[in-house]
């Protein structure tokens, strides 16, 4: 009997496609995918009749040689390693995730997850960088939570292409909200995401602790936020250039996961699971 978490090594897979399907020699620590159930994971340990691949939370599933699988988005026929090699050294990256630093990127997927601005951006792909790189996942920036409809139309969401999104201040009565909750539900119903923090800007989402603060300070409405930060932190606070080498020293100061607020960890981590559960 197998926990249920787990695939039957034993199982009829003669259904799935295979056509075409290219013979390939297995890697310890190489990604592949089971198209059957979207499952995505690293090559951990094999025998002689069953492999096993563990995902980016820890979970692992058993398959057997042969066809079935896919490997950069393509069907293989997949073969044990001529020789056994050496397991990769793999370490904690700074979300919390094991990864190998030395894999290669997967092709992207035509899911993306998309954020408002470059610091947005920034600090997600320094947090889970490696997590998207595992699993292929693009972040595209929205420039702009106004854009938000136009960009869920242009990109066409849908079973198979699914759109995360991460947006600042996503509190109720907030202009962020308003726009939210508009959006067509008939585009979105199933294929859209989108989740938000409570923080003015991604700044905040950084432990104060981190930049010498005890708490983020409050800016009166009439103070465009990110100069009253920085005059708070008595940096240069005159124009974009001041803010944007304030952001880069906020940046510097984010070493882990464990340097931002679990009110954006816990959204980005749901995101990624949302766009990266399907098969693609």
């Amino acid at each position: 009997m197998f926990d249920g978490r787990y695939s039957d090594p034993l199982a009829d897979r003669s259904w799935q496609h295979t056509v075409g399907a290219r013979r390939l020699a297995a890697q310890l620590g190489e990604v592949y995918e089971d198209p059957a159930s979207g499952f995505v994971g690293a090559l951990v340990r094999y025998d002689a009749a069953t492999l096993s691949l563990e995902d980016r939370h820890g979970a692992v599933r058993i398959f057997t040689w042969g066809p079935g699988l896919m490997y950069e988005g393509e069907p293989v026929d997949l073969q044990r390693p001529t020789a056994r090699a050496a397991a990769p050294q793999h370490h904690i990256g700074v979300s919390g995730m094991r990864v190998d630093p030395n894999q290669r990127a997967r092709v992207a997927r035509a899911s993306r997850l998309f954020v408002e601005g470059k610091h947005d951006a920034e600090l997600v792909a320094k947090v889970w960088g490696d997590d998207l790189k595992a699993t292929g996942v693009v972040v595209e920036q929205l420039l702009g939570v106004d854009h938000l409809a136009e960009v869920v139309a242009d990109f066409a969401p849908g079973p198979t292409r699914r759109m995360g999104v991460l947006v600042d201040h996503l509190v109720e009565g907030s202009k962020e909200s308003r726009l939210v909750d508009a959006l067509p539900q008939a585009l979105t119903r199933d294929a859209v995401l989108v989740v938000g923090h409570p923080f003015v800007d991604i700044w905040q989402a950084v432990k104060p602790e981190r930049v010498g603060l005890a708490k983020w300070p409050t800016i009166p409405r009439n103070v465009e936020w990110k100069l009253g930060i920085c005059a708070a932190l008595g940096w240069p606070h005159e124009t974009a250039a001041d803010t944007g080498r304030a952001w880069q020293r906020i940046l510097a100061q984010v070493r882990t996961y464990r340097d931002l607020e679990p009110a954006l960890t816990g959204r980005v981590e749901q995101l990624i699971d949302f766009v990266t559960e399907i098969p693609e």
